[in-house]
């Protein structure tokens, strides 16, 4: 389960924001942010949307227990598709052709 009070502070701190700079970005009285942390409470949906906004991130993306989620675009999607369909090694040939097509390949 995510705490959402650990999450705000990981990704505020990632940033190297601080918590007047979160409530600026989210449009949020600092005094509310301030508020959770010391009665320990947790923000209301309408006040995680603006925080998850101020971080550009999905509700999903900020809710998810890998921290690592990101969206995908359809045509990396059918690229993974068509990825998984590949054996051994038409995967070791395709990623050395990228290597050599790519910039710092």
């Amino acid at each position: 389960m995510v705490d959402i009070l650990d999450r705000i502070t990981e990704q505020r701190l990632l940033r190297n924001w601080t918590e007047y700079e979160l409530a600026q970005r989210s449009t949020l009285p600092q005094s509310t942010i301030s508020s959770w942390y010391r009665k320990n409470m947790l923000p209301s949906l309408a006040s995680l949307e603006k925080i998850c906004h101020a971080f550009d991130m999905t509700m999903a993306q900020f809710l998810a227990e890998n921290a690592n989620l990101t969206e995908i675009t359809p045509e990396q999607e059918n690229l993974l598709k068509k990825w998984e369909l590949l054996s051994p090694k038409q995967k070791s040939s395709f990623l050395a052709l990228m290597d050599s097509i790519t910039p710092n390949g």
